[in-house]
């Protein structure tokens, strides 16, 4: 194990601020619980040394500018700052810290990116041929800018090699604990974890948001309100015959709205609301699985197998093994 690992930070004009002092608090965390032998050592750069203001306001001082970022580092780490515009969120590219991941990522042994910080990663080239994700909001942009480069906006963070890339905001906690783990194993990150009082330390496999968030709002209010019906009554009748009725629709046109509006079958859209209801049950609960199967609509443990390997390529034992929270 070595004595000291070197974590350097970038920091820059308007970056998110939980994006910095989130995982700088996981590795003090770490430090504490081991009594000091995980020997992580934080430190801030920046274009010059002195005072960065943070998109929150709050200002942080750097440790070192980026010409002084030398010798081996253990952790890279890049946060991401946005630029309101009318149409949403757009990632801001700043052209010294792009300039500065050329030169120092190669003194790392991992490099990871917080939020749109892979936006950053990105431009200095350093996501070309990998699997990556970033936040929901700017996935779309990052896809476009960088061809070369695949881009997930599901997954909480993932690991591609010695990059590792993460969704925003509070998924930087979850990013940083990931990090810890490899480092020092789960029974660090978990006791890190209850310090944080965080209700879960999820996986990178777990999804950045819910299925009725996937979609952004419908033009019509009552498909809004169906697709929250679907969520609280997955026990119950939810064929497309059922919830035409409901809408007072034609199953045919019922059909062809709810398309249009979220870009879904009503009968996918329901398989991957009740899916997502079985995946909180295994990871939160001791239930057999054909009550999980029940209490979601699924009907029947082999329904239950069928649609999480259809979903997401497992069975609900191993999903239960890897990402059980609770005792």
């Amino acid at each position: 194990m070595p004595s000291t690992r070197r974590v350097v930070i970038a920091v820059f004009p308007d970056v998110d601020l939980l994006d910095v002092t989130g995982p700088a608090e996981v590795f003090a965390l770490a430090n504490r619980e081991t009594g000091g032998r995980s020997g992580y050592r934080v430190q801030l750069a920046g274009r010059t040394p002195g005072v960065v203001t943070t998109s929150a306001g709050v200002r942080l001082v750097t440790d070192l500018a980026f010409a002084e970022v030398d010798g081996v580092l253990d952790t890279l780490l890049v946060p991401g700052a946005v630029d309101l515009r009318p149409d949403g969120p757009v990632a801001r590219i700043d052209q010294d810290v792009v300039a500065w991941l050329k030169t120092a990522a190669p003194l790392a042994r991992r490099v990871a990116s917080v939020c749109v910080g892979a936006h950053l990663l990105a431009a200095a080239g350093l996501l070309d041929g990998r699997t990556v994700t970033t936040h929901w909001s700017t996935a779309d942009q990052l896809a476009a800018d960088h061809p070369l480069v695949t881009v997930d906006p599901d997954p909480i963070f993932l690991r591609c090699g010695n990059v590792w890339t993460g969704a925003g905001i509070s998924a930087c906690m979850d990013l940083a604990l990931a990090l810890v783990a490899e480092d020092l194993g789960e029974e660090v990150a978990l006791a890190v974890a209850r310090q944080l009082v965080m209700y879960l330390k999820r996986q990178g496999g777990q999804s950045q948001f819910s299925v009725p968030l996937r979609q952004p709002p419908a033009s019509r209010r009552d498909i809004d309100e169906l697709r929250m019906f679907i969520a609280d009554s997955l026990a119950g009748d939810l064929s497309a015959a059922a919830l035409a009725a409901r809408m007072c629709l034609s199953e045919r046109h019922f059909a062809r709205v709810f398309r249009q509006e979220t870009g879904s079958t009503p009968a996918a859209y329901v398989e991957a609301a009740r899916v997502e209801a079985a995946r909180r049950l295994l990871e939160s609960t001791d239930r057999p699985f054909d009550e999980i199967a029940t209490a979601c609509g699924l009907g029947s443990v082999e329904t239950l197998h069928r649609a999480l390997r259809k979903q997401i390529g497992t069975t609900p034992a191993a999903y239960r093994r890897r990402f059980r929270t609770t005792g």
